[in-house]
């Protein structure tokens, strides 16, 4: 029978309580919930720091993953060797963590969902990123504490030299609680944590103009910048996740919808497997034929479409039925000071912050006792020097070494570390080279002591350590952002996130557009051979491009006279070698339509028209403020005879004069007002009368004080002052503009400039050079021109655009 007194009553309710509240807080600081501070969840910091250990480094050979995982349960992870596998391989998989910590080598598993072969089969080392989370642990830069059994010291922290928590973000299940911080570019979050560097109360809005959004390892593209608000200013939001798509055409006048990139946390092998089982349910109509062709240079998912079915339509199926677009909800919780809180991105860069300089000064102070000490020593070691002859004596006549020991302290008032270092000095060291060398140590160590000390003093100085580091970081590990954000469907984006700045927007004859800051494109000298402002594929070339603000609208015309709008920011950002998106990813083009003309507008208000050329001659005249309400369809902007196309369209006041060109180098000068102001609907009148069939193939709004460019297809061009053109009634035949020759080739473009501005001209190999219009010669109308580029053999200019400021002319 049990002994009474050892018995004690306990409230069942009360100890389920705690028993549950112990557990909960247990899973919520030791497994599932990362730190602020190094974004790292005690088993992956139990991970890197035994691979760090073990010298797992990235220039060493890889060892086997399980010798690691043995080695994490045995001193550090009491749980099952499944949890640190699983946690290993996760940093060692590029669909999973944006920038690998674990650097594997075998089978760790793929975006299909496929598994990592078993531990034995795989092999792990530290990758070069990992080091920086590392980098000066042996420093006492962190805290450590006692492991499981306490026969070990592991840090509660990692230095983090990088902010890891937003760069690789984390995703985690505790108790009453989940966290789902997705990761960022690392170049943009190291750009944040300078500007709060140099603005410590700067506002979410404004870290914002440095950290765009998240950035996945799997690219693809986030819809719209208010779910990112959301998370950014409270710490809790939902972002649309769409992948990443291309229309294509095939033979047989059939499309195809190609996809590159998936959502993040995809599983593309059960999304391929849905998409097959949508169409045999027949609730998607359209889809003959659906391949999985990714290979190891890239994703690629093939959905081949039936003649007579819109893509678009058949794609935004797509995207409300399966995976292929995603919600990816954010919640930026981590542990602060040991518990859990929800942050904004503001205090998640300030917690980040403080602990760098936690790190930097208790660095600093290590190296500064380190210094210290050692400059005691070289004190000690110049004394001896300097009574050399003494000291020796000293120590010859002392019987025991502690007897030499005390005599050097007593006699040359040395500390005990000195009169031990003298003792263990080597006779190599009496020489006057080892002596010089004693001297320049001890300077240098004199210059260091004194900066570690002013860091010390100067909490300036240490932010000003942690933005050296930062930089040096960036330019080691940064890269190009791989998940671009674009706007969302029917969604009102807030401008005052999206910088305003001149943009370059190129498009494709094939219909490929991208968009790229101006400040990309630098002057260069007539005649030479330009730089790439976009890698077209084969047989495609830039015929579109010109010059706006990213808060500019952007109308586009096509060839068989519809308009379509998008804000200028709405169009992909690229880098100038890409050849772009495919603009029918933008809009709902019809089939065998194709982008004519775009016009960059800032409103719709009354007073502006846009004026509108067709190849056959026709003009038409319509006010602006019928283009306010553009469905996401278009709208029919001209009616055209059969076998026309719409070429040109220009916006003016209503009060201004026009001037075609044609191929064969006529041109025609004639007032606005001879066209009257006519309904969308409407069809045009005559422009002017072509001969031998020619065609226009460009139409300006006249300025009275400029010249007319006049380019051809082989690089030649020159300018003539607009004087030298005759005011003409139109519907007349025109007069000549350019002497066409063979070696000059037809006309391609006829622009009105000024010598203050600059014009870019792109030829069918993608090249384009800029050139300021006074390096251009100014010729007579009946001339042939002088080279402006020089061009391959089986290369032609395609367009010519001038470059104006963001604010003229719109």
């Amino acid at each position: 029978m049990a002994d009474p007194g050892k018995i004690l009553p306990v409230d069942i309710s009360e100890e389920l309580r705690q028993s549950f509240l112990d557990y909960a807080m247990s899973v919520i600081v030791s497994r599932a919930i990362p730190d602020v501070r190094d974004g790292l969840k005690p088993v992956h910091r139990r991970i890197l720091y035994q691979m760090h250990l073990l010298g797992m480094t990235p220039d060493k050979p890889y060892k086997k993953s399980a010798w690691v995982v043995g080695q994490v349960l045995a001193k550090f992870h009491p749980h099952g060797d499944a949890a640190v596998y699983d946690a290993l391989v996760r940093l060692a998989q590029d669909f999973s963590t944006r920038y690998l910590l674990v650097d594997g080598h075998g089978n760790f598993g793929s975006v299909d969902g496929d598994g990592a072969a078993a531990m034995r089969y795989t092999e792990a080392r530290l990758s070069k990123i990992a080091l920086e989370l590392l980098r000066d642990i042996q420093k006492e830069t962190v805290d450590f504490g006692d492991n499981y059994d306490g026969s070990e010291k592991e840090p509660l922290v990692l230095p983090s030299r990088f902010p890891n928590i937003l760069v690789n973000g984390s995703t985690g299940i505790a108790v009453g609680m989940a966290t789902n911080i997705p990761p960022h570019n690392l170049g943009e979050v190291i750009d944040g944590v300078i500007h709060l560097i140099d603005h410590p109360d700067a506002g979410v809005e404004e870290l914002m103009q440095h950290i765009k959004g998240p950035d996945f390892p799997t690219g693809a593209l986030i819809l719209g910048r208010e779910g990112i608000l959301d998370a950014y200013r409270t710490g809790r939001g939902s972002i649309i996740l769409r992948a990443a798509t291309q229309i294509e055409e095939a033979s047989g006048g059939k499309t195809r919808i190609v996809v590159t990139e998936i959502p993040y946390q995809v599983n593309k092998a059960r999304l391929v497997e849905k998409i097959a089982e949508l169409v045999r349910e027949k609730r998607i109509d359209g889809i003959t034929d659906l391949r999985d062709e990714s290979d190891r240079r890239g994703m690629r998912i093939v959905i081949e479409l039936r003649r007579d079915v819109k893509p678009r339509v058949v794609l935004n199926n797509l995207f409300k039925h399966t995976a292929l677009q995603t919600s990816y909800g954010v919640i930026m919780l981590c542990l602060v000071d040991g518990r859990p809180r929800v942050l904004n991105l503001g205090e998640m860069l300030r917690y980040y912050l403080r602990h760098q300089e936690d790190v930097i000064r208790r660095r600093t102070t290590y190296d500064l006792k380190k210094a210290e000490a050692r400059a005691h020593i070289l004190e000690g070691l110049r004394i001896a020097l300097d009574h050399i002859d003494a000291v020796i004596e000293l120590i010859r006549g002392s019987k025991t070494v502690e007897e030499a020991r005390t005599g050097l302290i007593e006699q040359f008032h040395l500390s005990e570390e000195q009169a031990q270092a003298i003792l263990d000095m080597r006779l190599q060291r009496l020489t006057g080279l080892e002596r010089q060398k004693i001297d320049e140590e001890y300077a240098e160590l004199v210059e260091k002591i004194k900066e570690l000390r002013a860091i010390l003093a100067d909490e300036k100085k240490i932010l000003g350590v942690i933005r050296e580091e930062l930089l040096d970081i960036k330019a080691k590990y940064g890269d190009e952002r791989r998940t671009r954000i674009t706007a969302g469907e029917g969604e009102i984006e807030d401008e005052d996130l999206i910088p305003m700045e001149e943009v370059a927007v190129t498009l494709s004859h094939d219909g490929y557009i991208k968009r790229q800051p101006m400040s990309l494109y630098k002057s260069q000298r007539r005649g030479g051979r330009g730089i790439t402002a976009m890698g077209t594929k084969e047989e495609d070339f830039v015929e579109h491009l010109f010059i706006t603000s990213s808060h500019h609208y952007l109308l586009f015309f096509t060839n068989k006279g519809k308009v379509y709008r998008l804000k200028a920011y709405e169009v992909p950002e690229l880098g100038r070698a890409a050849k772009g998106t495919p603009i029918v990813n933008l809009l709902n083009v019809d089939q065998g339509e194709k982008i004519s003309a775009v016009v960059p507008i800032r409103s719709t208000d009354g007073g502006q028209y846009l004026i509108m050329a067709t190849r056959e001659g026709t003009i038409k005249k319509t006010p602006l403020d019928e283009f306010e309400n553009i469905r996401r369809g278009g709208l029919v902007a001209i009616s055209l005879r059969e076998n026309d196309e719409l070429i040109a369209v220009r916006m003016t006041d209503g009060s201004r004069e026009l001037i075609l060109g044609t191929r064969s180098g006529m041109a025609i000068r004639f007032p606005e007002t001879d066209v009257r102001s006519m309904g969308r609907g409407a069809a045009g009148v005559k422009a002017v009368d072509l001969q031998g069939g020619d065609v226009v193939i460009d139409m300006d709004v006249v300025d009275p004080d400029g010249d007319v460019l006049v380019v051809t297809n082989r690089g030649f061009g020159k300018r003539t002052p607009i004087t030298e053109y005759r005011h003409q009634s139109r519907g007349g035949k025109g007069i000549r503009t350019l002497h066409v020759t063979a070696r000059t080739g037809s006309v391609v473009s006829l622009k009105m400039v000024r010598n203050d501005e600059d014009v870019m001209v792109i030829t069918t190999t993608g090249i384009a050079i800029r050139m300021h219009v006074d390096e251009i010669s100014v010729q007579g109308r009946n001339t042939q021109g002088v080279k402006l580029i020089t061009l391959k053999e089986d290369e032609e200019v395609s367009t010519v655009a001038k470059v104006v400021c963001a604010g003229e002319g719109n």
